[in-house]
């Protein structure tokens, strides 16, 4: 069972930067996808961003140009360096990982944009 546990989430104000963390309980050798998601209340969770086993990296258009996802494979950890915050970025934001056998989600980490 792999667990994923968030970090670097909290308040910061507009026009800021975090850097968010993902640990994997394991290495992770093999995957169909990386990526985050976020959540803020009253509404569905959204893509955010994504690396895929093929080396492909895609982001929502809402924060292209600011935020960058990135994965230290020695460490199997991933990031998501996000830059230019926007009072409308406030959310949860989720790691998720997608294998041939599962999907896993982490529990979340809390990111509050003030203006």
């Amino acid at each position: 069972q792999v667990q994923l546990v968030e970090s670097g989430g909290g308040l910061v104000q507009a026009g800021g930067s975090l850097r968010l963390s993902c640990a994997t309980s394991v290495i992770i050798f093999s995957f169909n996808e990386m990526g985050w998601y976020r959540q803020a209340p009253g509404k569905p969770r959204e893509f955010v961003a994504r690396f895929t086993s093929r080396g492909v990296t895609t982001y929502a258009d809402s924060v292209k140009g600011r935020f960058t996802i990135s994965r230290d494979n020695a460490k199997s950890t991933l990031y998501l360096q996000m830059s230019s915050l926007k009072p409308e970025d406030t959310a949860a934001y989720y790691c998720n990982l997608i294998t041939r056998s599962a999907n896993y989600w982490g529990q979340g980490t809390q990111v509050t944009v003030s203006s």
